[in-house]
């Protein structure tokens, strides 16, 4: 089986805490990846639920850095090749948004 490499940006604190469960597990941060995303593909959705109370709307990009509006601007242009979106997919992307504002990510 060919293999890739995957890169994630994540806060130091969080590598650390992440590394630290592992070892702790007796994984790399690989193998916990690499489990998370057969868990994924396997059950066709997040292997956990993500909720928030508020949506933040599309375009939404108070506070964000200039960088991260670019990314954020070119991912919904992205969606318009995908073709018509379900009707909760804003809501969900609201609640994505959200959480990672709340975990300042």
């Amino acid at each position: 089986m060919a293999q890739t490499t995957l890169s994630v940006r994540m806060d130091e604190n969080v590598k650390r805490q992440f590394d630290a469960f592992c070892d702790e597990v007796g994984m790399n941060a690989s193998v916990a990846v690499n489990l998370f995303a057969k868990a994924v593909i396997r059950a066709k959705k997040l292997p956990f639920e993500i909720a928030a109370d508020a949506a933040l709307p599309r375009g939404d990009f108070r506070n964000r850095s200039s960088g991260q509006k670019k990314a954020l601007e070119k991912f919904w242009e992205g969606l318009s090749d995908c073709g018509p979106l379900p009707p909760e997919f804003d809501e969900i992307m609201s609640k994505r948004v959200n959480i990672t504002r709340e975990l300042d990510l």
